[in-house]
């Protein structure tokens, strides 16, 4: 096969002769043969610019993120001064989610031992709002005793109504004693509302509430301190002045952000806790579970269709109490840290926008000492949606690197609290995590994209007499 030196503007291009062995030698094969020798001669410059979309995209934010790495290790204080808005925004709004994720888990954790399909009749209702009338609710009687016992056979969807009410006691045990224990005096079917892990012993039995016999069933807390040994059943306490009898132990709930759990709760039959309290004086409460089946409006109902009468009302008066559930009070959390997280996001924007015009900044700067070679590139036939996407990816790659400094920084501060500090315990999870990591890729767009619109719309020639 021949080859023909065939001259291009000025430059030697040598081309295989698809005619060997003509008469005259000459290149033969017109214009089709002509583009298919270029193609063959350009085929070595071209082939980089053949690779598929996913691999360009891979090497593309690899070769960013080696170089933010490298513009880290250059200029450390200039790359750490400029990252330490956007570390200081995620850290802020990541470590405050940890603590509001942490109280909200503790809030609601109180209630998980209240069964969803209980209402709760009191004199005061669970919802808060503006002009919520607390003069009015508090000036009410709180359900008594006597209502509780009236309620009985009345309500056809009830499972079973329980009273409670309770005050702060001081139990002793001999020369220990434990001041401000919870003590609780409930009815018999209080268990059947309330889901009580009892560690040991039992509840309480229809003899013991009907005989007002002076037992008591003691938490965690209350037993290590009056029974080092952890031996309290059976043995003898001072609940309020009077001798009781421990027959249980509750299981240890440990402390929380919000409080003791049932840790320091004293729990006694209701007729045992009339002879030590005034209930007239105590708040108090009814607690009605509804049968399998049956809707929670169904049996409001009722419950209000039936204690209205034993209130006395007259049918034009205002209910002068309140029937509540659990989920009013989740509903109102709920509420209460939504509010809490859109003032956390108006804080951390503030911190998060300077760290933008920080790592905007250093982002000029690296255009402006990289101008020859993006004018080399864009020479090569880079397009400006090559440029562009560069310099964005340097600019997430440097923001994400200050989102992993910053949540690296939670954790440790998550696990410092958690090791050390009794009681308290912070949650950061997964969610959170990626939270942050979504907040510095936002945050590397919008500060890098105006030098990576200055970057890509650079007059090549221009860019290379910038050497």
């Amino acid at each position: 096969m021949g080859v023909k030196a065939v001259d291009d503007g000025g430059k030697a291009l040598f081309v295989k002769d698809r005619n060997e062995g003509s008469a005259d030698g000459a290149f033969h094969g017109g214009a089709g043969h002509w583009e298919a020798a270029k193609l063959d001669h350009f085929a070595p410059l071209l082939k980089p610019w053949s690779l598929s979309l996913a691999s360009m995209s891979r090497r593309l934010f690899v070769e960013s993120f080696i170089q933010a790495w490298q513009a880290l290790v250059t200029n450390r204080l200039r790359t750490l001064l400029s990252l330490l808005g956007v570390m200081i925004g995620i850290f802020m709004i990541t470590a405050v989610f940890a603590v509001s994720d942490s109280l909200e888990e503790n809030l609601k954790g109180i209630f998980s031992s209240v069964r969803s399909d209980v209402l709760f009749v009191e004199k005061m209702p669970w919802t808060f709002s503006a002009g919520y009338p607390w003069w009015k609710y508090a000036l009410r009687k709180d359900p008594t005793l006597k209502d509780a016992e009236l309620l009985q056979g009345r309500l056809p969807s009830a499972r079973s109504i329980a009273f409670q009410t309770g005050s702060m006691v001081t139990v002793e045990k001999g020369s220990s004693s434990f001041q401000g224990a919870r003590l609780g005096a409930v009815t018999l079917d209080y268990l059947d509302a309330i889901e009580l892990d009892i560690a040991q012993g039992r509840f309480f039995t229809p003899r013991e509430v009907q005989a007002s016999i002076p037992v008591v069933l003691l938490g965690q807390k209350l037993v290590d301190r009056l029974f080092p040994s952890g031996n309290a059943i059976g043995q003898s306490c001072t609940v309020a002045g009077r001798t009781a009898r421990v027959i249980g132990v509750l299981a240890q709930e440990g402390t929380s952000i919000v409080g003791e759990g049932s840790d320091d709760l004293a729990l006694i039959p209701v007729s045992f806790g009339q002879q030590l309290l005034n209930f007239k004086a105590l708040k108090s409460s009814i607690l009605i579970r509804a049968k399998a089946g049956v809707d929670l409006e169904t049996l409001r109902g009722e419950v209000i269709a039936a204690y209205r009468p034993i209130r006395r009302l007259h049918p034009r008066d205002e209910s002068d109490f309140a029937v509540n559930e659990v989920d009013m009070l989740t509903a109102f959390i709920d509420v209460l840290f939504g509010r809490v997280e859109y003032g956390v996001w108006f804080i951390g924007a503030f911190a998060i926008l300077i760290g933008c015009f920080s790592v905007a900044n250093i982002m000029f700067v690296s255009v402006k000492e990289r101008t020859p070679l993006i004018g080399v590139q864009k020479a090569l036939g880079a397009k400006r949606s090559f440029v562009l996407a560069q310099f964005l990816t340097e600019a997430v790659a440097l923001c994400i690197m200050g989102a992993l400094l910053a949540l690296f920084a939670v954790g440790m501060l998550v696990v410092t609290v958690n090791v050390f500090s009794e009681g308290m315990s912070l949650v950061f999870g997964p969610k959170r995590f990626l939270l942050g990591l979504g907040i510095a890729v936002v945050s590397g767009i919008i500060a890098g994209l105006a030098p990576a619109l200055q970057a890509a719309r650079m007059d090549p020639v221009e860019a290379m007499r910038a050497a």
